[in-house]
């Protein structure tokens, strides 16, 4: 692909875009496929589904006017082209998905273009519907338009927001299928309708010829009832019913979303309706860069560095996530010798490592698609049937589902194994992936035992000891791969052992404070340890693997407070502070040591707190080694017996 982008230097923002001729569109759409490619594949992020899309965007700033006009993207990871056009070029090659730079999701904080940030999917009609109606109110002239991939399609939250479309908005949904079909198109007849509704004038002619019959007297309002009734039997009789007129929605389309003449015309032709509509346009995912057309799943996102630019090649070096991969291996090895095993993923077989085992077991592994709630309730079904059901989801993503976990499977006491991945801080993704609230959710059940594997042998343990366990099981892990630091200094971890509480230092050690912690943050507290024997400090570090239930952890780190003879206590946890572990078992602390035993919190105070150029997420939050060390040198110099930070 060529590195040559003259054109898309010369474009500032998108008024420029509006004097370019279509010759001049299809070379700017080249220049942008290689600028995505290089900038991408060395930074990170969504490629394929932002390489599809170039057309579509382009056709959206040149036919729209943004910010006047609000584009809402579902989910925001397919916005990058947009970001490029509005003014965010340099910094989205320099920045993105760096901490303090261009985030991989639509911020309303980065530019007055992004109107309404995502993070996850299905969204984006239910806010594309309250800004119009906003703006309906309001009496402004602002269209908004919502780009919704199919896959988010799948989104429960996307139907319910349709169902609820006024149809006198100025709103455009436009629907971009890459992958899977949604209406059925096939044969001349379709064809044909859909050629005749995508030229300019049809929905003219449509409304005139429409009210001309009305005011027939007498006879016209029964003569175009009768008419459109008529009309549509027709229609579903020769082709079937379609989904979105049925809701009241005026529908264009099938138009090819990445020729822009045609896309143009279809965006030109909604405007022109002054109506709700649907505009269905078909795209392919990963347009315009071979490896990426031929295998866009692989290259749906990316990690930095990973793949070769010139022809998508694994570079030296690189490898899966190690967790992850773990956890997929796992669960193959599992299913050849557990035959009432099964899998169920929202939407993210190849996220979650599953993608083996759906190639290999393709009736025991579920891809329920965008739809989380419907995960857990249906995991729950599996499991009152008499199956043994695996949850792979995201930590962030499982907070949809919270209802889910409280009703269908907690009260109803049923066994599910939740694997939990992308636990903790995300550096890549942002504030939108943190995992950082879920075992604050799951703490609030009686019946959920939840486990922190320190490696990835340990994982592996711990799945295959909780395939039959009774209750809600969940194993969180991170995103990414073994950390020699803890490898080192807990021993046995590396080999596979599961032990629900670890130390770092021999048994007797006299110690003047302890890093209490579960998790890779752990490798802070370790560096914090080294730190303050520099001072004079000694200090250990206790590690749970498992969490709960949190009175019988607070009894064992109890008792290490008492055989190390230690002074204070540092609670330190990377998820958030109300209603975290940490605070639970400080509350349970207090009851079970001495009286001059200081104890301290750190954790995530603020959930939300931006990143900062610079800076890892850990040293933002307070929990990176300098940190901690400075909080355990004041807990160590004060008098209350408990302070949070």
């Amino acid at each position: 692909m060529s590195e040559i982008h003259s054109l898309l230097d010369s474009i500032q923002g998108p008024e420029d875009l509006k004097r370019l001729s279509l010759d001049q569109v299809r070379e700017l759409a080249d220049e942008l496929r290689s600028f995505l490619v290089q900038t991408v594949t060395e930074k990170g992020g969504h490629l394929a589904s932002n390489l599809g899309v170039v057309e579509l965007t382009l056709a959206m700033h040149r036919v729209f006017d943004s910010p006047k006009d609000h584009f809402i993207f579902d989910v925001g990871h397919q916005a990058y082209v947009h970001k490029i056009l509005t003014g965010r070029k340099e910094a989205f090659r320099d920045s993105l998905r760096k901490n303090g730079g261009i985030s991989g999701f639509t911020r309303r904080v980065e530019s007055e273009h992004d109107p309404f940030g995502a993070g996850h999917a299905s969204t984006s009609v239910s806010a594309g519907l309250g800004m119009a109606t906003a703006d309906k109110r309001k009496g402004n002239d602002s269209w908004t338009v919502c780009v919704v991939g199919d896959g988010a399609f799948t989104g429960g939250m996307i139907h319910e927001a349709l169902n609820n479309i006024d149809p006198d908005l100025h709103l455009i949904v436009i629907l971009n299928e890459n992958e899977m079909s949604i209406s059925r198109n096939t044969g001349i007849f379709a064809k044909r309708l859909s050629s005749i509704r995508s030229r300019e004038g049809y929905y003219a002619f449509k409304d005139t010829t429409g009210k001309v019959i009305q005011r027939i007297p007498l006879i016209g309002k029964p003569l175009f009832r009768a008419l459109h009734r008529l009309k549509t039997a027709i229609k579903d009789a020769v082709y079937g019913s379609n989904f979105f007129e049925d809701l009241g929605l005026f529908y264009l389309g099938p138009v090819d979303g990445n020729d822009p003449e045609k896309t143009e015309t279809i965006l030109r032709i909604a405007k022109e309706l002054r109506k709700s509509v649907l505009v269905h346009v078909k795209t392919v995912k990963g347009k315009g860069w071979k490896p990426s057309e031929e295998e866009p799943d692989r290259f749906h996102a990316v990690a930095p560095g990973r793949y070769s630019p010139e022809d998508g090649a694994l570079l030296s070096g690189s490898r899966l996530a190690g967790f992850t991969e773990t956890f997929g291996e796992t669960v193959c090895s599992a299913m050849e010798s557990e035959e009432d095993l099964v899998a169920v993923t929202a939407a993210m077989t190849e996220g979650t490592g599953l993608s083996e085992a759906a190639s290999r077991f393709p009736d025991r592994v579920f891809d329920v698609g965008i739809a989380e709630e419907h995960a857990l309730t249906f995991a729950a079904g599996l499991s009152a049937g008499g199956l043994s059901p695996v949850v792979a989801i995201y930590s962030s993503f499982l907070q949809r589902a919270y209802d889910n976990l409280i009703h269908d499977l907690s009260l109803q006491d049923l066994s599910v194994l939740l694997c939990i991945d992308r636990a903790g801080l995300n550096e890549g993704d942002g504030v939108t992936h943190h995992g950082i609230f879920d075992v604050s959710m799951l703490l609030q059940l009686p019946n959920a035992t939840v486990f922190a594997p320190i490696s990835e042998s340990s994982l592996r343990n711990l799945f295959l000891r909780s395939v039959h366990a009774q209750g809600i099981t969940a194993i969180r892990y991170p995103k990414g791969c073994d950390d020699p630091r803890l490898l080192s200094r807990f021993p046995g971890s590396e080999s596979g052992e599961w032990h629900p509480i670890r130390t770092d230092y021999p048994s007797g050690t006299r110690l003047d404070l302890l890093f209490v912690t579960y998790g890779r943050i752990a490798a802070e507290t370790i560096e914090a340890e080294t730190l303050l024997q520099s001072e004079g400090i000694a200090s250990g570090t206790v590690l749970l693997e498992q969490l709960t239930p949190v009175i019988t952890r607070s009894d064992e780190i109890a008792g290490q407070i008492r055989d190390t003879g230690v002074g204070a206590v540092l609670l330190v946890e990377e998820g958030i502070l109300s209603g975290g572990l940490a605070a639970a078992v400080l509350e349970a602390l207090l009851n079970r040591t001495a009286p001059n035993v200081k104890c301290g919190v750190c954790a995530v105070e603020n959930p939300f707190e931006p990143s900062v150029p610079g800076k890892r997420m850990a040293e933002v939050m307070g929990l990176d080694s300098f940190s901690l060390a400075k909080r355990a040198r004041i807990l160590l110099k004060e008098d209350s017996l408990s302070e949070t930070n």
